[in-house]
């Protein structure tokens, strides 16, 4: 059974920075990409950053680049969100993902296994 299982979300002000992480079990980490999404209130959810299996290719969402960096440690199986400067559009649920594939996507239907979220707030 494969799980994902995001940490390190809170509540920030506003140009803070805060680090989230994702373990993973379950399934072969290293051969997949792996992805971060976040859905705000009353919004759908969109993607946010993704990584290859390799840490080769990174894609980021325009509305965070300069600010996130993704990465991962494949003899940890973990995935990191590092988020700088952040603002309070920031807020919301943050999901990471695990691909069918071993390139980076950003559509969510190319994701295979999601967690359960972290919450990330910012206030202004």
């Amino acid at each position: 059974q494969v799980q994902l299982v995001e940490s390190g979300g809170g509540l920030v002000q506003a140009g803070g920075s805060l680090r989230l992480s994702c373990a993973a079990s379950g399934r072969t980490f290293s051969r997949y990409a792996m992805g971060w999404f976040r859905q705000a209130p009353g919004q759908e959810r969109s993607f946010v950053a993704g990584i290859s299996w390799n840490s080769i290719s990174t894609y980021y969402a325009d509305s965070v680049k300069g600010r996130f960096t993704i990465s991962r440690d494949n003899a940890k199986n973990t995935v990191y969100l590092q988020m700088n400067s952040l603002k309070p559009e920031d807020t919301a649920v943050y999901y990471c993902a695990s691909s069918h594939s071993s390139d980076v996507y950003s559509y969510q239907y190319q994701y295979a296994y999601w967690g359960q979220g972290t919450q990330v707030t910012v206030s202004s």
